[in-house]
């Protein structure tokens, strides 16, 4: 249990943050599903039109901390291309 005044802040502000990240990485993985299950029963052009929401919320989330970078281009990397092959 946190005793300094400034750690009990910490853990508000820690619990705070975690869940608006949670609704951050809930949302990503969210789209991301849907854009997959969309591919598997052939649905490209909902799905082709599902991309521009994944690719927003990627970016968001690589920006505001909650995914790297990197990680934010290789996930819309491999979404592209799976749409890509596929349709």
């Amino acid at each position: 249990m946190a005793i300094t005044k400034s750690a009990k802040k910490s853990i508000r502000q820690n619990k705070r943050r975690r869940i608006i990240n949670l609704v951050y990485l809930n949302k990503m993985k969210g789209l991301i599903k849907e854009t997959r299950s969309l591919v598997s029963q052939k649905k490209f052009k909902e799905a082709r039109e599902l991309l521009p929401k994944v690719y927003q919320i990627l970016d968001k989330t690589a920006k505001v901390g909650i995914i790297k970078k990197n990680t934010a281009a290789r996930k819309k990397s491999r979404i592209a291309k799976l749409i890509q092959k596929s349709g």
